[in-house]
Order: C-alpha cells, then sequence, then structure tokens
C-alpha cells in the first residue's frame, strides 16, 4: 500500500528539511505543525498545516493540536476492514501513512541547573506521544520514525517500493515504545523528586542469549547486556573461536579483563574461580605471560589469562612447552600466526575486545533477594604520595612500585584478601577468608621461597599484630593497608620490632 500522506512533528530537527524535500519529491503529501511545518516551508516544500486537516485551530499556547479524531482515525484505521474504512468516509478521515516524530526534550530540560518547575513541565509531550503509540500500535499499514538515525533507509524503500517492509515496520514500533517508555520513566524520577518519593530504580538490559546452565548444571541461565553499554568488557568481546562462554566463564573473564585493565604496562592476568593467580608487569608481553603463568601454575590449570597487548606467536611457543591448559585467551588483538595457531586447540575459547576503551559505566550492581545494591565503582588510582610510612623503616622506591602493584591486584581479590609480590609480579595471594592472619598464611604458603624480600597488600586494616608476625615468618619486608584499626599503634610497633616497612594508603578494597 504506498504512502501518499506523512505527518512530520519534531524537536530534534536534524535532517527534516532533506527527508521533506525527497517525500515530496516522490508524491508524498506532508502534514505539519508548528516550528517544524515552518521549518519545512522556508526550505520550499509545499506543507499542509495539522489545522487545515482537522479543521479545528491550534489552541492553549500549542497544548492541543493533532489530539483529534482526523489526526488518530487516519493513524489507527485497520485498512482492510469494510468497518473502519466506512467510518473513515462518514466522517472525512484521511488515511496518514508515516509518521515521524520526536520528542520535546524533557530530560534535557529537567537536567539543566535551575530549570523551573514550569519549564519542566510544558517539556511534557502530550500529543507526541500519543500520535507515536498509535502509529506503532498500527505499524501493520503506518510507518513510525522516531530516530533521525533511520531516516535514510526508510526513504530508501519507500522509493524503491513505494512503501516501507512490514519487518522494518515492527522494528519501527518496538524504537517507538522504547522511546515512550523511557520518556515516561523520566518523567516519573522528575515527579518523584518533585514530590520527595523513593528514587525509582528500573534497569534495562536485553537478552544476549541463554546459557547452557548457571554456575552448576541444577540451574539455568541467561545473559544479558545493557543497551547502552559501549566499553571494552566482557559484555562486548568478540568470540573469535572456541565453545560458547558458559555462566562461569562469562565471570571469571570479567574478572580476568578489568583486572589486567588496571594497568598501563605491558600485563598479563592468569584467574581461576574469579581470583587472580598469577598478575605480572614487564617489559613486554611475553615475559609477562610467562612470569605471570609461573606465579601459581598449579592454579592457573583451567584458567582464563587476559593480556593487555597483542597477543603473539612467542606467547603461544610458551603454552605449548609449559603444555598449559587454558578456557579462555582475551586480547586487545592476535597476530595472524597466534591466532591461526591457538585456533587448532578445538576447545579453547578466544576473546578480542580490541583497544581498551575509558569505562562509561560508573556503577557496580549487587543482588540481594528482593533488591540491589547499587555503588560507585572505585576507579581511583592509588599514588606514591597519598601513601604515609608509619614505621621507622622507610620503603625503598622499587617496594613501594611493588606495593601499588600488589594493591591493584588486592582490589579485584575475595575478601579477605592479601597479596605478596615481588618485581611487579604475584608470588602468592590469600582470598576469601573469614580471618585475614589465614588470608596472609595461604599467601605465603603459595608463595613459599618467592615470599623472602616480597611485599604485601592487604585489602582492609590488621585488628591485631598476628598478621604482621605471620608475614614476616614469610620474609616480607613491607606491607602497605588502608590502616584504620583502634590497634594500628600495636601493629606498627610490632612492624618496627620485625623490621618491616609498613604504609598506610587510607583506601580499604573490600570486595564480597
Amino acid at each position: 500500500m504506498p504512502i501518499k500522506r506523512a505527518l512530520i512533528s519534531v524537536s530534534d530537527k536534524t535532517g527534516i528539511e532533506d527527508v521533506a524535500k525527497k517525500l515530496s519529491d516522490l508524491g508524498v503529501q506532508i502534514i505539519s505543525t508548528g516550528g517544524t511545518a515552518r521549518a519545512i516551508k522556508e526550505a520550499g516544500v509545499e506543507v499542509t498545516d495539522v489545522s487545515e486537516v482537522t479543521g479545528f485551530p491550534e489552541i492553549m499556547e500549542g497544548r492541543v493540536k493533532t489530539l483529534h479524531p482526523k489526526v488518530h482515525g487516519g493513524l489507527l484505521a485497520v485498512r482492510d476492514s469494510d468497518g473502519h474504512m466506512k467510518e473513515a468516509s462518514e466522517n472525512k478521515i484521511e488515511m496518514i501513512d508515516l509518521v515521524i516524530v520526536n520528542l520535546y526534550p524533557f530530560g534535557e530540560t529537567v537536567a539543566k541547573e535551575g530549570v523551573t518547575e514550569d519549564e519542566a513541565i510544558e517539556n511534557i509531550d502530550i500529543g507526541g506521544p500519543s500520535m507515536l503509540r498509535s502509529a506503532a500500535k498500527n505499524y501493520k499499514y503506518v510507518t513510525v520514525v522516531t530516530d533521525p538515525a533511520d531516516y535514510s533507509d526508510v526513504l530508501a524503500e519507500i522509493k524503491a517500493d513505494g512503501d516501507t517492509k512490514l519487518e522494518t515496520r515492527k522494528k519501527l514500533a518496538r524504537k517507538v515504545f522504547t522511546l515512550t517508555y523511557q520518556y515516561d520513566e523520566s518523567i516519573n524520577k522528575y515527579f518523584r523528586t518533585l514530590t520527595e518519593e523513593p528514587e525509582l530504580m528500573d534497569l534495562h538490559y536485553e537478552k544476549v542469549r541463554s546459557l547452557r546452565y548457571g554456575e552448576n548444571p541444577t540451574q539455568k541461565a541467561a545473559f544479558f547486556r545493557s543497551p547502552k553499554n559501549q566499553d571494552s568488557n566482557i559484555t562486548n568481546a568478540e568470540v573469535l573461536h572456541g565453545k560458547e562462554l558458559s555462566f562461569n566463564n562469562i565471570v571469571d573473564g570479567d574478572s580476568a579483563l578489568e583486572l589486567v585493565k588496571e594497568f598501563s604496562e605491558p600485563t598479563a592476568v592468569f584467574v581461576k574461580h574469579n581470583n587472580p593467580c598469577g598478575v605480572a608487569t614487564r617489559k613486554t608481553i611475553e615475559e609477562a605471560f610467562e612470569i605471570a603463568h609461573k606465579a601459581d601454575p598449579l592454579s592457573a590449570f583451567g584458567c582464563v589469562v587476559a593480556v593487555n597487548r597483542e597477543f603473539t606467536e612467542d606467547m603461544v611457543n610458551y603454552i605449548k612447552e609449559s603444555k598449559m591448559f587454558m578456557e579462555i585467551i582475551i586480547a586487545p588483538s592476535y597476530t595472524e600466526d597466534a591466532l591461526k595457531r591457538l585456533m587448532t586447540r578445538k576447545n579453547l575459547r578466544i576473546l578480542r575486545v580490541g583497544n581498551f576503551k575509558r569505562d562509561l559505566m560508573k556503577t557496580d550492581i549487587k543482588k540481594v533477594t528482593g533488591g540491589i545494591l547499587i555503588q560507585t565503582k572505585d576507579t581511583y588510582e592509588l599514588k606514591p604520595s597519598d601513601l604515609k610510612v608509619v614505621t621507622k623503616l622507610k620503603p625503598t622506591d622499587e617496594q613501594i612500585a611493588d606495593m601499588l602493584f600488589a594493591t591493584k591486584v588486592v582490589k579485584r581479590v575475595v575478601s579477605n584478601s592479601v597479596v605478596m609480590a615481588k618485581g611487579l609480579a604475584t608470588v602468592g595471594v590469600g582470598a576469601g577468608q573469614m580471618s585475614r592472619v589465614d588470608s596472609v598464611f595461604i599467601s605465603g604458603h603459595k608463595a613459599g621461597d618467592h615470599a623472602q624480600g616480597a611485599v604485601m597488600s592487604s585489602d582492609a586494616f590488621f585488628p591485631f599484630p598476628d598478621g604482621v608476625e605471620q608475614a614476616a615468618e614469610y620474609g616480607i619486608k613491607a606491607i602497605i593497608h588502608p590502616g584504620g584499626s583502634i590497634r594500628d599503634d600495636e601493629v606498627i610497633a610490632r612492624a618496627d620490632e620485625l623490621g618491616i616497612a609498613m604504609v598506610f594508603s587510607g583506601r580499604r578494597y573490600f570486595k564480597h
């Protein structure tokens, strides 16, 4: 059914003069209102004012202009219903085949500093959403466009066939209902602020796919993503090879990638069960990869690996020589030869994330039964100037560098957590213990002789000197932690007695 009449009323007038010209050239009658009609007329296109269609003037400062049966009847009539078309004819209602409408900028208006309540209310669109919903409901017969990005495709279809494809109209209708619910949400949020009611948090995620199962085979699961998410993360990673990612693969991949993004120098991260088991920074990514694996090769079996540089053939050689088994490799890119060889491993998942982008998603969400917790991400990067030396013995520059390195890692380890490091590489990780001294014990056990002369970072303060005493038994020479315990003086005094340099960071890094 060819498009003969179009109603255009837009707040965002991007490209609308060109659209109107092209529609007019195709023989489409243009109906419009207010400022949109003026813009189209000034572009030399003939326009029928909506008041000529309705036989009723725009009134109440433009609040009432399209809310009329001759508009909505033309949008809602079922074209192959004899009853609908008979009533339309009796009431001199002509069909409207194309609607191009976008809404008053309510969200942008209320975001401005100092906006008044009257200004906000006047930017609540009434006629626009009504026309959009009417047209979208009747998508079988009416094409409705809200986004200037869709103009060219719609025009191309009309030029080719005189009408748009049904599938196109369905997709455009879906975009309408997404726009209108988001618009109503912003208004709802504004009124909740006005009336001092609790803020309403509505989260919208689109389904990526169903998963084979959840954390365990008895659990069903699915993967959803935020439509606004454009960051370099596990959600947007491109799977180049291997089996479909599982629930646990996605969780571990997220941990590995988010940790490696903390570092600007060539760094490799090995993660097992949502905790890093080996992390290293070196001058080359090949060396970092080897050192990170050797930090705890036993735990690295079946791990997820993330690197922040291109994955090379030398790294593939190391994998082969060390007989390394991995579930996933995540990298910005791969050399052609490295990728070719990695793809001979049938079950290895190979993910490419491209150049790391600045993270735009600033919130972290945790679920509890019946609710969610929202918090900002901790994106602060600890600097040497933040550190306060609290012992008589001062740390060396090398120890400070290792402490800052270890603290980046400890942020991503489940609490209670400590990380032992030396030479910008982890030597031991203690994770998820109910007492801090147990985390020190596990970290030291993992490190073995490599703990001699190493530094240790703790995600929270030491409530008693026992953690420091345990660290000294392994040969730890410098410790960084937030400080803030009522027994800080006792802990510091014990560090002095044991010849350990200690600094306070003033920042806690719990990860529950």
